[in-house]
């Protein structure tokens, strides 16, 4: 814990991946999917569109200072909000000034270059409240608590384990509520401060599988079988957060500070398309409480579940897998 000699917020900034493109040799652009970062994760993956020649990356970026930030009385001025990209590898710093997207708001926005000959892996990015402080400039007031990785290389915005994963044995556990699941192959809990999943160590073959270090086929069904798991945590963890909002007096719903608010923001540009998340929590909520529409809307939430889990390419592998298999025993 620091102990700085002046006053500061007491609360981090949250910072936020809101888009992402590559700059290519001949000076076009590719804007990436969503997919092509994690906010749960906070990790960015610039190797997935497969352009092993871009020249530089375009981030978008949105910070949401704490409250208190822009108070009349606060004990700082010239308040500003910094992203600095900071490579160990290579001793390269770049950062970028973000603009306040509406006066007396708590949201900046902007956007961060990060060029490719100037990184080689997994540079780390932050966002810095900083002003002036008993007449001294340039003071810290508040940062993000948790970095984001920029992955220059992977096509897969990961930053560790992308599950939480707890084996159980659910007719014995100390848990009795797992017991009424005793024939479930796994259940995700949302229940807890962080979600995780447990896996039913009953159900012959499952834990074999998901501990093999295999390669062939049977390295493609256990990463099927983790996509589908990432898929019902996806899910699930997307309805525990919408069916928890806390609304305004105005009926407004509001975004959840915890792993809630992260996982709202990752999925709702693909459940609402085409509008700010804001807006597409309002249109979910509304449907949610509403007497129509919330149906049609599972298929979405569904999509949002499957492009998070990357199910399409598991499926493909495991298909492509077989299909060799046959090649092979018909020769």
């Amino acid at each position: 814990m620091k102990i700085y000699p002046y006053k500061r917020l007491n609360r981090p900034v949250t910072l936020r991946v809101t888009s992402v493109s590559l700059k290519l040799p001949d000076g076009t652009r590719d804007q990436l999917e969503t997919t092509a970062y994690s906010t749960q994760q906070q990790a960015v993956a610039l190797g997935i569109a497969g352009h092993a020649d871009w020249v530089s990356a375009t981030v978008g970026l949105s910070a949401t200072l704490p409250p208190g930030a822009n108070a009349p009385d606060a004990p700082w001025s010239d308040l500003r909000v910094l992203a600095v990209l900071t490579d160990g590898e290579t001793n390269v710093r770049t950062s970028a000034a973000l603009t306040l997207d509406a006066e007396d708001g708590r949201d900046w926005s902007g956007t961060l270059e990060v060029f490719r000959d100037d990184h080689m892996g997994r540079p780390s990015l932050a966002v810095y409240a900083v002003g002036t402080v008993d007449g001294v400039r340039g003071r810290s007031i508040a940062e993000t608590d948790r970095s984001w990785v920029i992955d220059t290389v992977s096509d897969e915005p990961v930053r560790g384990l992308q599950l939480e994963v707890q084996k159980a044995s659910f007719r014995r556990s100390a848990r009795e509520w797992l017991q009424a699941y005793a024939d479930a192959p796994w259940i995700v809990d949302t229940s807890a401060r962080v979600p995780s999943v447990f896996v039913n160590t009953d159900v012959e073959g499952v834990i074999d599988l998901l501990d093999s270090n295999g390669s062939g086929l049977e390295s493609k069904v256990r990463d099927l079988l983790v996509a589908q798991m990432a898929t019902d945590v996806w899910t699930a963890v997307f309805h525990g957060a919408i069916g928890d909002l806390e609304v305004e007096p105005g009926g407004a719903p509001v975004f959840p500070t915890d792993w809630q608010g992260e996982v709202l923001r990752e999925m709702l540009p693909d459940v609402i398309p085409g509008v700010h998340v804001e807006e597409a929590l309002r249109q979910v909520h509304r449907r949610r409480t509403g007497d129509s529409g919330w149906v049609e809307l599972q298929t979405r939430i569904h999509y949002a579940a499957v492009r998070r889990a990357d199910a399409t390419k598991a499926l493909a592998l495991v298909i492509r897998s077989l299909e060799q298999m046959n090649r092979e025993s018909e020769t």
